[in-house]
């Protein structure tokens, strides 16, 4: 899967523009939060700024390239949703590699010698738990479920 299939996807999955209170990353435009961007005006930010943020900020840093075709599309979703650190500990976990964060040559040896396939499904179940753990999980927790769900359906 090419940054530009996965940013297709990740925009069927994000939405326009959105203020909600209850959301932590406050005012939203496909997906790119006032709280993450400050210096961004959110309301006039466009498709193609946004896809530049995504391949900078999230794509690169998650590693993407580096790990099977079949994870990198869940990688850089969580990537977005979770943030870079926490979605490489939550692919690591799933593959029971050392937990910290980094997407170095050991966790890329674990992560090629699992079927691409079976680890998929283990991380985006220990990424359905992750969310089940926070706070705004009453919130916003069926949309984050049915996400996981449809990235897996339509896989």
């Amino acid at each position: 899967m090419t940054f530009d299939d996965a940013f297709i996807l990740l925009i069927g999955n994000e939405g326009g523009y959105v203020n909600d209170p209850k959301d932590p990353g406050g005012e939203t435009k496909y997906g790119i939060s006032k709280r993450a961007y400050p210096s961004i005006r959110i309301a006039s930010l466009t498709i193609d700024e946004a896809k530049t943020i995504y391949k900078k900020d999230y794509w690169i840093p998650a590693g993407c390239e580096s790990v099977p075709d079949e994870l990198r599309f869940d990688l850089f979703d969580m990537a977005v949703n979770s943030g870079v650190k926490q979605a490489i500990k939550t692919l690591q976990k799933s593959c029971g590699a050392n937990v910290d964060g980094i997407l170095g040559p050991k966790t890329l040896m674990i992560i090629n010698s699992f079927n691409p396939y079976k680890l998929k499904v283990k991380l985006n179940c220990e990424r359905l738990l992750f969310f089940t753990e926070l706070s705004n999980w009453n919130s916003f927790g069926k949309g984050w479920a049915k996400r996981i769900a449809n990235n897996l359906l339509n896989s």
